[in-house]
């Protein structure tokens, strides 16, 4: 296959904030077009959309359903090749399901559904047909995410003790679904499913932690809060963790910290030393070895060749050129399609290229999630992670 990947877009009309984003991430290092989508379940909207993005009139679809089926009917070389689903997420295990029975891979925003039941359909699918299937978990797409990966894993700060993560944000401290879109259907337990501010970025805040430690969190002690009055799921999320090999952690996130921005951050601590990553500075790790002066790692700079080759790989500009949001974005996305074409060539992909969040972290984070809300609900509290 000499060509670009094919994407057809479900969701990310006009008002969507994600599906620009993903549509950004997706055309940045030429690998893959969009050429089709059923934008939103407005068919006039999603009309209106396809126009704004100059596709032809015959290629956007009313709903996904449609697409799905007409573009199945297309020759290979015309057709979509996978599907971006960027809906609400009580729509994804849907319309994923019925792409994969259909022959379509798959990029899925998260959460990838709203139980781990249907988190385990997709999983079965997946290994039935063969198809690929990535799960936007972006902030570990980012170079010095990788390069804190490498490291721990390379036994740079010998066995892992401690690990602490946070994730504040301010921007529902106040009841913004009663007039804003995005908040709107992310307290809305309807469309987000049974976690609100849990499922939007406590989730991201686990992830982080498993995939930079290579450790699963096997037990956790959850509080889960509802602080704004009215408010139908919760938006403050605090948590001890056990980790399999008995480190220690401490998981925080909250969409009520007034005044945040999008503040995730994530610190592990070793035997021999540490590290400490933000998201809001992301061209910066900070290595702190026991005895020694603290180390600034910088995305790009690879003088003395001590970076990892995945950070390398996953770094586009010369050093202090910053890379940020929607390059980490851009890396799923790249990463996605370099290993679907390995194997449409009959051929293994590199280890740094098939390295994108699979539909197994999708299943993995669901049951995080229902593990946290049954610990929060216990008397018991401490809960076992699946």
């Amino acid at each position: 296959m000499n060509r670009k990947l094919k994407m057809g877009m479900a969701g990310g009309g006009i008002g969507s904030f994600i599906g620009a984003v993903h549509r950004q991430a997706a055309v940045m290092d030429g690998q893959i077009e969009l050429v089709c989508g059923a934008f939103s379940t407005d068919p006039e909207l999603s009309k209106k959309s396809g126009e704004q993005l100059f596709l032809p009139n015959n290629r956007v679809y009313e709903n996904c359903e449609e697409m799905i089926a007409v573009e199945k009917s297309l020759p290979e070389q015309e057709r979509m090749d996978f599907v971006s689903i960027v809906t609400p997420n009580h729509v994804h295990y849907p319309i994923a399901k019925a792409a994969l029975e259909n022959g379509f891979h798959i990029v899925c925003e998260k959460p990838m559904t709203v139980t781990s039941k249907e988190a385990e359909e997709l999983v079965l699918l997946v290994k039935k047909t063969g198809l690929h299937f990535a799960v936007t978990y972006t902030y570990t797409g980012y170079p010095m995410v990788k390069q804190a990966r490498h490291m721990v894993q390379n036994g740079d700060f010998g066995k892992i003790r401690k690990i602490v993560v946070e994730y504040p944000q301010g921007w529902l401290s106040t009841d913004l679904e009663k007039n804003n879109q995005q908040a709107s259907w992310r307290m809305d337990p309807e469309k987000a499913g049974p976690a609100g501010c849990l499922g939007d970025i406590g989730t991201h805040a686990h992830n982080l932690a498993e995939y930079i430690s290579g450790l699963r969190v096997v037990e956790i002690c959850a509080d889960l809060s509802t602080l704004v009055e009215g408010r139908r799921l919760d938006d403050d999320v605090n948590m001890l963790l056990r980790f399999e090999n008995g480190a220690k952690g401490v998981l925080h996130s909250s969409q009520i910290s007034a005044g945040e921005e999008n503040a995730l951050k994530i610190y592990i601590y070793g035997e021999k030393g540490g590290l400490e990553w933000h998201q809001m500075k992301p061209n910066t790790l900070w290595v702190k070895r026991l005895g020694q002066p603290v180390q600034v790692y910088r995305t790009g700079v690879d003088h003395g060749n001590y970076l990892a080759e995945a950070a390398m790989h996953n770094t586009r500009v010369p050093s202090g050129h910053p890379e940020g949001y929607i390059e980490a974005f851009a890396n799923i996305y790249r990463n996605f399609a370099l290993t679907l074409a390995s194997h449409r060539k009959g051929e293994i992909p590199a280890t740094e290229t098939h390295d994108y969040p699979t539909v197994d972290v999708g299943l993995r984070e669901m049951k995080f999630i229902e593990a946290t809300i049954a610990s929060a609900k216990s008397d018991n509290k401490w809960t076992q992670v699946p």
